[in-house]
C-alpha cells in the first residue's frame, strides 16, 4: 500500500509517473549517498525518506538503493533512474532560475567545510567583496553538500577523496598535510624523536581515527591502537593543538598564521596528502560569468596558499 507523506497529502502514483515526493527523496539518497544525509538535505526525517524510497520501490517493481559499508548505494536499475531523475530536476530548475527576475547584482552563497570556510575563506571575504562590488557574500560552514535543486547555494566546496567525488565536483588542491603541536607542549612533552613515536602520543582526531590512521599508512607506520579525542572538524582539532591538548593533523593553508607566530610547530618534513578540496558549482550558474570568475578565484587562491603560505 503507498503511504502519505507527512502532511497527510495522497501519494498514490498516476499510470504515467510516480509521486514527485518520492522521487525527490530516492534523488536525495542517490545525490548523498545516505538516507540519513538525504533526510538533513531535503528537510525530513530519515524515516519518511525511508518509507518514500520504499514506496518508489513498490511502484517501479524492483530493487533501486541498497545499504552496504559505505552508506546507501544505488543499483543499476537505480542508477538508470537516478541519471532521468536528476537530467528532469535540473530542466525543471533551469526554467524556474529563468523565469526569475534577475537583478545586477545577485548574491553570493558558498557552503564550504568549517575549517577552510573559518581559516581561509573568512578573512578572504574581504577580497570577495572586491571581486564582486554591490554583491550580497554570504559563507556558510558545514561538511553537508547543498541541495541545488532548492537553490541552497551557488557553490560549494567540500574536502574528500578524489577518487570517490560528488558527481560533477572539481578536484582543486590536494595539500600536503603533518602533524603539528603547540609551543607550549612541545616545552612540556619535547619535539618527538621520530614520527614512529607518534602512535603512543596524545593525537587529536577529527570525527573518527581514520585521518590519522591514513597518515600512518602512507608514512609505513604500524599505529595500532589510537586515542585521544575526536572533536568533529579540523578547525576545533587545531584549536585543540593550540591549547597544548596534544597533536594534530594540519595544513599549511589552514595554520599559516600560527605556524609563522611560532604558536603551532610542524613536527617532520613529510610529503603525505591525504585526500583533497573540491568545488560543486549549481547546475544552473556553471555558466554565470561571476560564479565562473569565483570559481577561477578559489582555485588560484588555494594553489598560492600551498605554494607560498598565504
Amino acid at each position: 500500500m503507498i503511504d502519505t507523506d507527512d502532511t497527510g497529502e495522497d501519494t498514490a502514483p498516476s499510470a504515467q509517473m510516480p509521486p514527485l515526493i518520492m522521487l525527490r527523496a530516492f534523488e536525495a539518497t542517490g545525490r548523498t549517498g545516505s538516507m540519513r544525509k538525504a533526510a538533513d538535505n531535503i528537510g525530513v526525517s530519515h524515516t519518511v525518506v525511508s518509507r518514500h524510497v520504499r514506496n518508489l520501490e513498490a511502484w517501479m517493481g524492483c530493487k533501486l538503493v541498497q545499504s552496504g559499508p559505505r552508506g546507501a548505494m544505488l543499483t543499476d536499475e537505480g542508477a538508470s533512474l537516478f541519471a532521468s531523475v536528476t537530467q528532469a530536476f535540473q530542466l525543471i530548475a533551469n526554467a524556474a532560475s529563468d523565469l526569475r527576475p534577475r537583478h545586477r547584482n545577485r548574491g553570493i552563497r558558498i557552503w564550504c567545510v568549517p575549517g577552510l570556510a573559518s581559516r581561509w575563506l573568512a578573512p578572504r571575504i574581504s577580497r570577495l567583496e572586491e571581486l564582486f562590488p554591490g554583491a550580497n557574500v554570504m559563507v556558510r560552514s558545514t561538511t553537508e553538500l547543498p541541495d541545488f535543486s532548492r537553490s541552497q547555494a551557488d557553490l560549494a566546496i567540500g574536502f574528500g577523496d578524489f577518487d570517490d567525488l560528488p558527481a560533477a565536483a572539481v578536484p582543486l588542491l590536494r595539500p600536503r598535510m603533518f602533524p603539528v603541536a603547540s609551543a607550549n607542549w612541545i616545552a612540556d612533552r619535547g619535539v618527538p624523536d621520530s614520527p614512529e613515536r607518534l602512535p603512543r602520543l596524545p593525537l587529536i582526531h577529527e570525527e573518527s581515527h581514520r585521518q590519522w590512521r591514513n597518515w600512518f599508512e602512507a608514512a609505513g607506520i604500524a599505529a595500532g591502537t589510537l586515542g585521544g579525542p575526536r572533536l568533529g572538524d579540523a578547525n576545533l582539532g587545531l584549536d585543540a593543538a593550540m591549547s597544548g591538548q596534544g597533536i594534530a593533523l594540519a595544513s599549511r593553508i589552514l595554520t599559516r598564521r600560527e605556524l609563522d607566530a611560532a604558536n603551532l610547530t610542524e613536527l617532520f618534513d613529510t610529503d603525505i596528502r591525504l585526500g583533497g578540496y573540491y568545488l560543486v558549482v549549481a547546475p544552473t550558474r556553471r555558466s554565470d560569468p561571476a560564479i565562473v570568475r569565483l570559481r577561477d578565484w578559489i582555485q588560484a587562491e588555494l594553489a598560492l596558499s600551498e605554494a607560498s603560505g598565504d
